[in-house]
């Protein structure tokens, strides 16, 4: 994901926050909240979470965010 994606992202997290939920259900509320839109944190939690390699949760974090 290139910078200015990253930065939209940012952006519209409280929007799309819901949905994120929803695709990614272990993740709590507080979670969400410390990820704040922040990319990097969000593959972190992806990889933490759902046992992910770093390419796989950036594969699917992408996938997702595109829609948006």
């Amino acid at each position: 994901m290139n910078a200015m994606n990253k930065d939209l992202l940012k952006g519209k997290w409280n929007q799309i926050k819901g949905e994120v939920k929803i695709k990614w259900g272990k993740l709590t509320d507080d979670e969400l909240d410390q990820i704040e839109g922040n990319y990097d944190k969000m593959i972190g939690k992806l990889q933490e979470k759902y046992g992910y390699e770093k390419e796989k949760a950036e594969k699917e974090a992408e996938a997702f965010f595109n829609k948006y």
